[in-house]
């Protein structure tokens, strides 16, 4: 079902609201997260409603948190999250990363115990936005391990997201945001609600034998895993993003003796950097240019239209999304809906009121 932008924002504004969280912080939540589906990223989307409804109703996300300061070392700080919405921690950690930035020409910030993230390279491009380079390591927390290392059968890791962003000036920024699994967890989850499979060395079953059925992650036999990307060379960035974001960046890794309540919570380790400290802007930004010019006079292969650039793929869903709505599936916007009732909402009358055109 195809549903405008501005509609799926107010609905789960609405029910974010419904469910305890102040009216500013929802509408910039539900923001978060169409944007998220504007840039073709639907597991980081509205269908993470219903489980942000879940968390905070069940007291794991506080959502009037906001950023404490636990050390002060100049360019350096490390902030407590108290598992508030990642969406507003995280931009106050920005805030105050680039803040520092200015001052020192270069801030590492380290956000630990912060509720969901959602897509990290929205934190990327807002840095970006203001002229800053960033590199972003973030690990995955608060519930049951999901993936295998390589070579291993044993889940050990969740998704694990490496981020990177460099600015240009007419807004379009080159940002690299993966998770260091095949695919993110929320893509086989839409698998799963869609009826559809995965790609090929996603996913493991209980055995550890190559699958392409969502159901071993999603089903009610789930007792597969995700893969890491890339084989050794994706599951060393995946390591890397486990001690940097987590142990270093929130002292809390997925290793068995931390709390496990159920709710997906974040650790990441942020680095940013203002290039005028470094040297020549104008000379930065003119050998980005000219290399981004480069790299997209090149010969597309076989079956491919242009060569693209990290971040053109979101740029170009962005474009056709906003002007022809997001597709929802049909049992996505039933457990959105349920939700809502689960929030004190009446679905009938949210049904009615936005269109919704389903008997859900």
């Amino acid at each position: 079902m195809l549903i405008p932008a501005e509609k799926l924002i107010q609905l789960s504004t609405e029910i974010l609201q419904a469910a305890g969280v102040p009216p500013a912080t929802a509408r910039a939540v539900a923001n978060h997260l169409v944007e998220a589906n504007l840039k073709g990223h639907d597991s980081h989307g509205v269908g993470l409603v219903p489980a942000y409804v879940a968390s905070i109703l069940a007291g794991h996300i506080k959502p009037h948190t906001h950023i404490q300061i636990k050390k002060d070392s100049g360019a350096v700080l490390s902030l407590e999250g108290g598992t508030g919405l990642g969406r507003v921690v995280g931009m106050e950690a920005m805030d105050l990363g680039m803040e520092r930035a200015r001052q020192h020409g270069i801030s590492c910030i380290a956000l630990g115990n912060v509720g969901h993230l959602g897509r990290i390279g929205a934190f990327a491009e807002y840095c970006a936005d203001q002229g800053f380079v960033s590199t972003h390591y973030v690990n995955v927390v608060g519930h049951d391990p999901t993936t295998i290392a390589y070579g291993g059968r044993d889940r050990r890791f969740i998704t694990n997201p490496f981020c990177c962003a460099v600015p240009r000036p007419g807004g379009e920024h080159v940002v690299l945001d993966m998770a260091t699994t095949t695919i993110a967890a929320g893509k086989v989850r839409v698998a799963y609600m869609q009826g559809t499979t995965v790609p090929p060395n996603s996913l493991v079953d209980a055995d550890g034998m190559e699958t392409n059925d969502p159901r071993a992650l999603f089903g009610r036999d789930s007792a597969g895993a995700m893969q890491p990307f890339g084989l050794h060379k994706g599951y060393g960035l995946m390591v890397m993003c486990e001690l940097i974001g987590g142990a270093l960046g929130g002292l809390f890794t997925l290793q068995p003796n931390n709390p496990r309540q159920g709710a997906t919570l974040n650790n990441m380790l942020s680095i940013i950097i203002d290039p005028e400290a470094i040297g020549d802007v104008q000379a930065f930004q003119a050998e980005v240019e000219s290399m981004i010019d480069h790299i997209y006079s090149s010969r597309p292969a076989s079956g491919v239209d242009r060569v693209r650039l990290p971040g053109d793929p979101e740029r170009e869903s962005d474009v056709q999304r906003t002007a022809a709505g997001v597709d929802i599936d049909e049992r996505s916007l039933r457990q959105i809906l349920d939700s809502a009732s689960t929030a004190g909402l009446e679905p009938t009358s949210l049904i009615q009121r936005f269109e919704l055109g389903t008997e859900v």
